[in-house]
Parts: structure tokens; C-alpha cells; sequence
């Protein structure tokens, strides 16, 4: 699946997206695999209630399931003005 990163996530990461190979059922259970990675995205993901994240382009929450996902994109909160 493709993996995308905006903002200071991608900062920390070091890449503005990826493919990758998961077995994860669950956005939490790939989190998990990420951090797990090496320590920049164990950073990235240190405190995911300062991130928001969208399955195929459409808000979701880190509990929701990943079978059928093609895109999965990782930023910070918006805020506006």
C-alpha cells in the first residue's frame, strides 16, 4: 500500500511516501510496524493523539481497518485562519 507523510511527520521520516508491504489489520497495528522500523519513525509516531490519518483520501481514526486500503496518508491536525 502506498504510505504518505505530510508535514512534520515527513520531516522526522524523511520521505513524503512509500510502498509498503504489511500485514497489519488495523492503521494502529501498521503504526506499529513503522515504529518498530528504526528510531525516525518510532519519533514520527511517538504520540499519535498529534496526528490525524486518511484511508483512501477520507478522514478515519487509527482503529479502522486496512483491508481494501490502497492509500494511507499521516499528518498533523489542521488548522485554520
Amino acid at each position: 500500500m502506498n504510505v504518505m507523510y505530510f508535514a512534520w511527520v515527513r520531516e522526522r521520516i524523511g520521505l513524503p511516501q512509500e510502498q509498503v508491504e504489511t500485514k497489519a489489520a488495523t492503521v494502529a497495528d501498521l503504526v506499529a510496524e513503522l515504529k518498530a522500523r528504526e528510531p525516525r519513525y518510532a519519533a514520527a509516531f511517538a504520540d499519535t493523539s498529534a496526528l490525524r490519518v486518511a484511508l483512501d483520501q477520507e478522514l478515519s481514526s487509527f482503529d479502522a481497518p486496512l483491508k481494501g486500503v490502497r492509500e494511507v496518508a499521516f499528518f498533523p491536525p489542521m488548522t485554520g485562519g
